[in-house]
């Protein structure tokens, strides 16, 4: 099965009403917005901390490549909170002058937006975009359930099932950017990545995938992943996409408001 592509490639402001998947469609003001992040993307190579540890947020778009939010111990370990991919936005609080609790480092060579002139918008007149603040209400809900899902995986699962359960958030949060289908997705990180995102050595994390390829579930290939049984591999993992429920009109304005 081909990776699902989009037909053309998209704009900023269509890759960020992908991820944000409204529950109900964006009005004009919204449109407006979006459209108006029609700006050059910034480049950095992979390496690069785009965002400090304790610094001051900035709101961006990811563009194009990986990124990961990070915390490093002083002898050099470090744990991977959360895979940051296309689409997804860093730098985005409810909290006036908030300040990053991890680093987000380029794990590929990463572009980036601007997403100051929206979360201007957001913060000024939150009544006139109210759809979009609930859509990124709602995605800061999903990343709190991926977050509390990490936490499972790295206090409860073996190797095999943290692995499996990670293949399978990646798959379904790629495909919602049109980046990947239901077997197929792109995988460009080294082992050692996602060794340290899954809280394991890279020896073990080579036996693992190699587990998984023998046991005829997954295959590796230039980048890209290729998932040979997903129902098998959700069984394994106990997988399930986070849900977070959908708000109606009352319920949304409650939660912008604190």
């Amino acid at each position: 099965m081909a990776l699902s592509q989009p037909t053309r490639p998209l704009s900023h402001g269509d890759l960020l009403a992908r991820r944000l998947g409204p529950p109900v469609p964006f009005g004009p003001f919204e449109a407006l917005l979006l459209e108006g992040l029609a700006r050059p993307a910034r480049s950095c190579p992979a390496g690069d901390e785009i965002g400090e540890h304790g610094a001051p947020l900035r709101p961006r778009l990811i563009r194009s490549g990986w990124a990961g939010a990070v915390r490093t111990l002083q002898d050099g370990r470090r744990q991977i909170f959360r895979l940051l991919l296309p689409g997804d936005c860093i730098g985005i609080s409810a909290t006036p002058a908030a300040l990053a609790v991890s680093t987000t480092l380029a794990l590929t060579p990463l572009e980036t937006v601007e997403l100051e002139p929206v979360t201007a918008a957001l913060r000024d007149d939150p009544e006139r975009h109210a759809a979009l603040a609930t859509a990124f209400a709602l995605e800061a809900a999903r990343a709190e359930a991926g977050l509390l899902d990490h936490l499972m995986r790295l206090g409860r699962q073996t190797a095999l099932e943290r692995t499996a359960h990670l293949l399978l958030e990646l798959r379904d949060r790629l495909a919602a950017v049109g980046l990947g289908g239901v077997t197929h997705f792109p995988l460009p990180l080294t082992q050692e990545v996602l060794a340290d995102t899954l809280g394991l050595s890279t020896v073990h994390m080579n036996r693992t995938l190699q587990e998984l390829r023998r046991l005829r579930l997954l295959r590796l290939d230039k980048g890209q992943a290729e998932l040979l049984d997903p129902a098998r591999l959700a069984g394994i993992a106990d997988y399930a996409p986070p849900r977070v429920s959908t708000l109606g009109p009352a319920s949304s304005a409650a939660l912008r408001e604190g």
